[in-house]
């Protein structure tokens, strides 16, 4: 779809929600392949907790297309210098985004070193524009220009490395990635834990900034709840993150939760060779903001079953700003270019 097309159906479906109440906004079914939206004005009742209330919600780029490429598969979001917004699909292809009504502007194609497609997972802009991206297959962190060029590639621990070359498994490893203040330290979530760990202790890996490049630093133990997985975190002004668990049950649906975690008083478990859970290793301490399963459907459809219609393959999140003493957060979902899932961006007002 043309940039022209996706700012028509924007602007009307935008004009559209100022209409609409929680009670009964339209939404086209996603495997249709219509873009549908549902925004709410904040009001009473769109509490998901005491924490976190959601805004609403935007399915108008679900099964869309921009200068020939798929507008999905979205596994990250950042800000870059001038506001705008950046969305990561971890089919290779970086888009820029209009930060207000999404509208795609652009899309720079990516590639590893060999040109080949890459997994990419994690987005974090450095201060200079440079692009950093985690692939989940190797893993790897590569830094890129603008224009979607090569610039280097950051050290990676050997055994966070895929096996045999390490003790991660393919798929399960860099997922978040965010710059922490000061833009000095970098950090990446493995998604999930690596083999000798116990199962939801997973690590949280640092790099700082040394003679213009990002040199290996301390690393972190995160406890997820059971089943679940980080697909992404996001640094606070403070130090502290932001942190989503996800996971997915087939006939049942997705889990999400966020949470509020603090790595300043955890051991660094560089020189840990497993995780047990056991005495002297201080994990990340994390406070539950919400489980995004008590958000207010405002009408959302799902295309499989869900505890929340509401609810998707959520794994990507930026902090856009602060209003009335919350952060505004952005969410979005990876719909795997399936017919059954749905591309949806969530506004939400978080308190910290």
């Amino acid at each position: 779809m043309r940039l022209r097309t996706v700012l028509a159906i924007l602007t009307a479906g935008l004009a559209a929600a100022t209409t609409l109440t929680a009670a009964g906004p339209a939404n086209a079914h996603p495997a249709t392949g219509t873009a549908t939206h549902a925004v709410a004005n904040t009001a009473t009742g769109r509490a998901c907790s005491p924490d976190v209330s959601l805004d609403g919600f935007s399915d108008a780029l679900d099964k869309t297309t921009f200068d020939g490429t798929f507008v999905g598969n979205f596994s990250a979001l950042a800000l870059d210098g001038d506001g705008s917004l950046v969305a990561l699909s971890d089919r290779s292809s970086l888009f820029g985004l209009d930060a207000k009504n999404l509208a795609p502007e652009s899309v720079v194609p990516l590639a590893d070193d060999s040109g080949a497609a890459l997994d990419s997972e994690g987005l974090a802009i450095d201060r200079d524009g440079t692009r950093l991206i985690t692939s989940e297959t190797e893993p790897s962190i590569r830094r890129y220009s603008r224009d979607g060029r090569i610039l280097d590639r950051l050290p990676v621990p050997s055994s966070l490395l895929v096996a045999p070359a390490g003790r991660a498994t393919s798929n399960q490893t860099f997922e978040g990635l965010t710059l922490l203040p000061g833009g000095r330290t970098l950090l990446a979530s493995m998604e999930y834990a690596i083999s000798g760990d116990s199962a939801g202790i997973v690590r949280f890996q640092t790099w700082r900034r040394q003679h213009g490049g990002f040199a290996l630093s301390a690393q972190y133990a995160y406890r997820t709840d059971s089943g679940l997985g980080v697909p992404e975190v996001q640094a606070l002004p403070d130090g502290r993150l932001l942190v989503l668990e996800r996971g997915f049950t087939t006939g049942v649906g997705n889990t999400v939760r966020l949470y509020l975690a603090d790595p300043r008083h955890a051991t660094d478990t560089g020189g840990v060779a497993n995780l047990t859970g056991q005495d002297g290793v201080r994990l990340v301490r994390k406070t539950l903001l919400a489980d995004i399963v008590n958000c207010p459907s405002l009408g959302a459809t799902a295309g499989q079953p869900q505890p929340n219609p509401l609810l998707d393959n959520i794994e990507g999140m930026v902090i856009t700003g602060r209003a009335k003493g919350r952060l505004k957060v952005l969410l979005v979902s990876d719909d795997n270019q399936n017919a059954a899932q749905t591309t949806r961006f969530y506004r939400l007002r978080v308190r910290v």
